[in-house]
């Protein structure tokens, strides 16, 4: 599991060099192997492989022509590609997904449980501030014993 954020950099050859907080546990918990992409193309989604191979295998259970199955995967597939961490603890980011994203230089890593979130700083904050805590948020957070 992944927590907290963390200030790294991606280099000129797109390479995100890993946190050192969040190397630790993929070197504990998961291997050198990550699937990375997007959902929009506004951010890159680093998946330590064998948690996007447990988002496959549920996909996997849907009908080939379920629409959201099709919809997710037409847009992970087009921005994702397989990367291995390096021995300096790096990854590849792939070209249309940094470009889009925006994601070069000096970049905010989020953690999440299944994965880390790689953002251009200026739109993380731009996406916080158009996503402010609502009354309906803190019941939901209460309704599940947040």
């Amino acid at each position: 599991m992944f927590r907290g954020r963390h200030n790294a950099t991606v280099d000129p050859k797109g390479r995100l060099k890993i946190p050192a907080e969040y190397k630790e546990v993929v070197d504990r918990d998961y291997g050198p192997r990550f699937y990375v992409t997007s959902l929009q193309g506004d951010k890159a989604s680093v998946y330590p492989f064998s948690q996007w191979e447990r988002i496959e295998k549920r996909l996997a259970e849907l009908p080939s022509m379920h629409p959201a199955r099709n919809k997710f995967l037409d847009r992970t597939n087009y921005w994702g590609q397989m990367a291995e961490m390096d021995a300096q603890g790096r990854i590849l980011i792939p070209s249309q997904l940094r470009e889009s994203a925006e994601v070069s230089g000096e970049v905010v890593v989020m953690g999440y449980p299944d994965r880390l979130d790689v953002w251009k700083p200026e739109r993380f904050e731009e996406y916080l501030a158009q996503q402010p805590v609502t009354e309906a948020d803190r019941q939901a957070w209460s309704d599940i014993g947040i």
